[in-house]
């Protein structure tokens, strides 16, 4: 089984080392580092394709509005240099809270911009000189003065809503699906791999204590923040079989922070949604979404505990056990 794993937003730099260091002696199939409001994502792949020697390494995600088309693509050649031709770039159009709020850029025709920053990635990537006329983005006379080892790599699109679901098995090389219910989540593999065949990665929130409790508690608290911040994530699960959890859990929010709304997610949502519990039954949660035709499961850690540990403790039972 393929197998991918996802470290960042929840760990130091300094965590972040340690778990690359676990992860190299095992040798997973791609290692992800997130993009939010934190640590640089391009500087933190930077730093671990220098201790993962041989899994490729994925950005989940680089937003598509703080930076420009042109510059993702240097930071690709750059990353695709240093990883020796291992880089997955994962690009993602983030929220528009954090877009307009936080980056000060207008959030607009998201699906088009989309389309014209893998155009002009592609273009520039594969070293030839870059004129370029779209709706949204004019280059001229753009050329790469490095070289990287590969001349196409591999760009995976974040899809949520359909028209994003449909540019990516348009123009895409692999997709990264996260928070869909199980039940949708293999409706709409089937549906859109009849009509071409990409790589599926989605990326689980995943939560393994030998003590249950404290997993399912860990597992709540993180979809309560995704579906308190994050409306894009609110809306489709509540189209999604979740309309009554995502309002008491959004009101709740509102009254009283995050103090006590994870108590309102559901066992239902929980078993839809997560890897949680025990290293068994983790695994075995794990299993049923790769049935459901997800080719490269993402394990999102979220630390229980002191972090070495329970890293050591998910890597050993879900990719061997080695020292």
């Amino acid at each position: 089984m393929r197998i991918g794993y996802s470290l960042g937003s929840l760990l130091s730099i300094n965590e972040i080392r340690e778990c690359s260091k676990i992860l190299s002696k095992h040798n997973p199939d791609s290692v992800w580092i997130p993009e939010t409001w934190g640590m640089e994502g391009m500087s933190m792949l930077a730093t671990m394709s220098q201790v993962i020697k041989n899994s490729k390494i994925g950005s989940s995600i680089i937003n598509i509005y703080s930076r420009t088309p042109s510059l993702i693509a240097m930071g690709a050649a750059t990353l695709d240099t240093l990883s020796n031709g291992r880089l997955i770039l994962g690009l993602g159009t983030s929220s528009e809270s954090i877009v307009q709020e936080w980056h000060g850029v207008e959030f607009n025709q998201p699906v088009q911009r989309m389309r014209e920053y893998v155009e002009i990635i592609r273009l520039i990537i594969s070293g030839n000189k870059v004129n370029y006329d779209g709706k949204l983005f004019h280059l001229k006379n753009f050329t790469l003065l490095v070289k990287p080892p590969r001349k196409h790599i591999p760009i995976y699109l974040a899809a949520i809503n359909q028209k994003m679901v449909e540019l990516t098995w348009e123009i895409a090389d692999g997709v990264i699906f996260y928070l869909r219910p199980i039940s949708e989540l293999q409706k709409t593999i089937q549906k859109m791999q009849l009509k071409k065949k990409i790589d599926v990665s989605s990326q689980f929130i995943t939560c393994m204590s030998e003590d249950e409790e404290k997993a399912i508690d860990r597992a709540k608290k993180t979809i309560a923040f995704y579906i308190s911040v994050g409306k894009i994530y609110r809306e489709f699960l509540a189209k999604n079989g979740f309309a009554k959890e995502t309002m008491e859990i959004y009101d709740e929010y509102k009254k009283s922070g995050f103090s006590t709304n994870h108590n309102l997610v559901s066992t239902n949502m929980l078993d839809s949604l997560t890897i949680c519990g025990t290293p068994e039954k983790c695994k075995k949660k794990l299993v049923e979404f790769v049935k459901s035709g997800v080719s490269l499961p993402i394990i999102q850690f979220n630390p229980i505990g002191e972090v070495t540990k329970s890293f050591k403790l998910l890597v050993s039972t879900l990719s061997g056990s080695k020292n």
